[in-house]
C-alpha cells in the first residue's frame, strides 16, 4: 500500500461515523416494530414501539440510539430507526370497513400514515443501511417491494432483506430469495425469535 493510499484510508478512519442508523422499512404488517422490538429488547432490555394487527400503526418515525450487537466476535454500534409502512395507496375506507374503525379516527390515520410514508422515503437520506421486513407469506413482487428495492439500490445502501414470519405454515423464504438474489435474505421470526442470531451475524458482516 502507497503513502497515499495509506493517507487517505486514514481520512476515512478519522472521519467514519462512530454510530451507524440502520432502518427497518417495508410494507405495513410485515413485522418492521415487531422486529425494532427484537433487536432492542435483545440488546437494551426495552421494547421500541407498539405494534397492532392493524395497519399503519407506527405512523411516525422512532429511533433509538446506542443498540450495540455482538455477533461472530465482532460488534456494532448503530442507532435504529423503524420506520412507518411504506404504501402505494391509503384509503380511510379500508380502516372502516376491514377494522370497524368510525369513519373520522379512519381519515385522520388515513392522514398520519400518509405523511408516515413521505417521513419514511426523507429518511433515507439519514440511514447508512436497510433492514427490508418482507413478509413470508405473501408474494413478494408487489408495487412496494421492488420501488423500495430499485430506490435503496440507487442510493448505494447496504441491505438486508429480512424474510420474516417464516415459521408460518404457509411462508416462502426461499421465493423471496430467488425474487431479490442480489440482496442477503435472512429468514426469521421477529415474533418468536428464531433466526435472530443469523440476522445479528448478518448485520455485523454488512452493516460496517
Amino acid at each position: 500500500m502507497g503513502i497515499l493510499d495509506r493517507l487517505f484510508k486514514g481520512f476515512r478512519s478519522l472521519f467514519r461515523k462512530k454510530q451507524l442508523s440502520i432502518g427497518i422499512y417495508g410494507p405495513p404488517n410485515a413485522g418492521k416494530t415487531t422486529l425494532a422490538n427484537r433487536i432492542t429488547r435483545d440488546w437494551t432490555g426495552k421494547p421500541m414501539g407498539k405494534t397492532s394487527e392493524i395497519p399503519h400503526e407506527t405512523r411516525r418515525a422512532k429511533e433509538r440510539k446506542e443498540v450495540i450487537i455482538k455477533a461472530a466476535g465482532s460488534r456494532i454500534n448503530f442507532n435504529i430507526i423503524d420506520t412507518p409502512g411504506i404504501a402505494t395507496k391509503i384509503d380511510f375506507h379500508n380502516f372502516v370497513e376491514e377494522f370497524g374503525m368510525e369513519e373520522e379516527k379512519a381519515r385522520e390515520r388515513a392522514k398520519q400514515a400518509t405523511e408516515g410514508v413521505i417521513e419514511a422515503i426523507k429518511w433515507l437520506d439519514n440511514v447508512d443501511g436497510v433492514l427490508l421486513v418482507m413478509d413470508s407469506a405473501m408474494d413478494p413482487f408487489n408495487q412496494v417491494n421492488v420501488t423500495l428495492i430499485g430506490n435503496l439500490e440507487a442510493r448505494k445502501l447496504p441491505t438486508i432483506i429480512v424474510a420474516n414470519k417464516f415459521d408460518l405454515k404457509e411462508a416462502s423464504p426461499a421465493t423471496i430469495k430467488e425474487a431479490f438474489p442480489q440482496h442477503p435474505t435472512i429468514p426469521i421470526s421477529a415474533l418468536k425469535g428464531y433466526g435472530m442470531d443469523n440476522l445479528y451475524k448478518a448485520m455485523v458482516k454488512y452493516f460496517r
